[in-house]
Protein backbone atom coordinates (compact mmCIF):
# COMPACT_ATOMS: atom_id res chain seq x y z
CA UNK A 1 0.00 0.00 0.00
CA UNK A 2 1.57 3.12 -1.09
CA UNK A 3 2.17 5.38 1.88
CA UNK A 4 -0.69 8.57 0.57
CA UNK A 5 -3.26 5.84 0.39
CA UNK A 6 -2.62 4.61 3.88
CA UNK A 7 -2.15 8.42 5.79
CA UNK A 8 -5.62 8.73 3.53
CA UNK A 9 -7.37 5.87 5.43
CA UNK A 10 -5.87 6.94 8.89
CA UNK A 11 -6.90 10.75 8.53
CA UNK A 12 -10.65 9.66 7.60
CA UNK A 13 -10.50 6.73 10.80
CA UNK A 14 -9.67 9.62 13.09
CA UNK A 15 -11.87 12.13 11.41
CA UNK A 16 -14.78 9.37 11.68
CA UNK A 17 -13.81 8.13 14.90
CA UNK A 18 -13.54 11.74 16.68
CA UNK A 19 -17.32 11.80 16.01
CA UNK A 20 -18.07 9.93 19.33
CA UNK A 21 -16.26 12.65 21.19
CA UNK A 22 -17.70 15.53 20.45
CA UNK A 23 -21.01 13.74 21.45
CA UNK A 24 -20.00 13.16 24.74
CA UNK A 25 -18.53 16.62 24.99
CA UNK A 26 -21.21 18.52 23.34
CA UNK A 27 -24.25 15.91 23.37
CA UNK A 28 -26.24 13.78 25.66
CA UNK A 29 -24.24 10.72 25.34
CA UNK A 30 -21.91 11.81 28.61
CA UNK A 31 -25.37 10.68 30.56
CA UNK A 32 -26.11 6.91 28.80
CA UNK A 33 -23.43 5.13 30.97
CA UNK A 34 -22.25 2.34 28.73
CA UNK A 35 -21.54 5.10 25.45
CA UNK A 36 -19.88 7.21 27.91
CA UNK A 37 -17.88 3.87 28.98
CA UNK A 38 -17.34 3.14 25.37
CA UNK A 39 -15.94 6.41 24.39
CA UNK A 40 -13.57 6.39 27.11
CA UNK A 41 -12.21 3.28 27.12
CA UNK A 42 -12.68 2.53 23.49
CA UNK A 43 -12.70 5.60 21.22
CA UNK A 44 -10.48 8.25 22.63
CA UNK A 45 -7.78 5.67 23.20
CA UNK A 46 -8.48 4.65 18.94
CA UNK A 47 -7.99 8.53 18.45
CA UNK A 48 -4.80 9.35 20.00
CA UNK A 49 -3.19 6.04 18.81
CA UNK A 50 -4.04 7.08 15.06
CA UNK A 51 -3.21 10.58 15.46
CA UNK A 52 0.08 9.81 16.85
CA UNK A 53 1.05 7.19 13.62
CA UNK A 54 -0.40 10.17 11.47
CA UNK A 55 2.02 12.17 13.59
CA UNK A 56 4.85 9.95 13.92
CA UNK A 57 4.19 7.05 11.78
CA UNK A 58 7.14 7.45 9.48
CA UNK A 59 9.31 7.16 12.61
CA UNK A 60 7.53 3.90 13.73
CA UNK A 61 7.80 2.14 10.49
CA UNK A 62 11.66 3.15 10.31
CA UNK A 63 12.12 1.63 13.89
CA UNK A 64 10.23 -1.21 12.90
CA UNK A 65 11.70 -1.71 9.36
CA UNK A 66 15.29 -2.46 11.09
CA UNK A 67 18.07 -0.90 12.63
CA UNK A 68 21.06 -2.03 10.07
CA UNK A 69 21.54 0.43 7.41
CA UNK A 70 23.98 0.39 4.60
CA UNK A 71 25.45 3.11 3.00
CA UNK A 72 27.70 3.66 0.09
CA UNK A 73 31.07 4.40 1.13
CA UNK A 74 32.09 3.66 -2.41
CA UNK A 75 31.04 2.68 -6.21
CA UNK A 76 32.15 -0.85 -5.00
CA UNK A 77 32.24 -1.19 -1.33
CA UNK A 78 29.21 -1.18 1.03
CA UNK A 79 29.57 -0.49 4.45
CA UNK A 80 26.88 -1.58 7.35
CA UNK A 81 26.37 0.52 10.34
Amino acid sequence: MKAAIERKIIRWFHILTSIPILGYVYGPVANIPEAARMVKWVILPLVILSGCWLWLGHLARKYFKGTTRTYQVSRTKRKTI
